[in-house]
């Protein structure tokens, strides 16, 4: 289980930014926010209001993409972080469908944030309907 994921990011202001804005259907929120002089660092939260993701400054620029993904409450907010991260300009990897080699039922999103990660929105539900049934 994971209690928490921090990103280091070149801008953490920007990448806060990025995913309060493309995350909104999940409920992330800023939960908190400390000011370093690097920049700052910032704890972002679902509806539970408790930090579990963060974002800080790079302690090194080299390229060390990590997969981060995020649970969203139902089909419809995985559409809407597509259309949000599509809108905000970045990578589309995997545009929102049913992946049945993970589960009959996981329904994601893949994109890229500003600092390169390979993020998702992914709902966990039933399988789709089959045609006929």
């Amino acid at each position: 289980m994971i209690d928490h994921l921090g990103l280091q990011c070149v801008d953490a202001d920007a990448a806060a930014s990025f995913y309060l804005r493309v995350f909104a259907p999940c409920g992330l929120r800023e939960a908190m926010r400390i000011d370093t002089p690097g920049g700052p660092v910032v704890g972002l939260a679902g509806p539970d209001g408790h930090p579990q993701l963060w974002v800080s400054p790079a302690e090194n620029t080299g390229h060390r993409p990590v997969h981060l993904a995020l649970a969203a409450p139902s089909r419809e907010a995985v559409e809407e972080v597509f259309a949000l991260a599509r809108d905000s300009g970045t990578d589309i990897l995997h545009e929102p469908r049913y992946w049945p080699e993970y589960h009959p039922g996981y329904y994601g999103v893949f994109f890229r944030d500003p600092d390169g990660n390979n993020v998702e929105a992914v709902h966990h539900g039933p399988p789709p309907a089959e045609p006929g049934v």
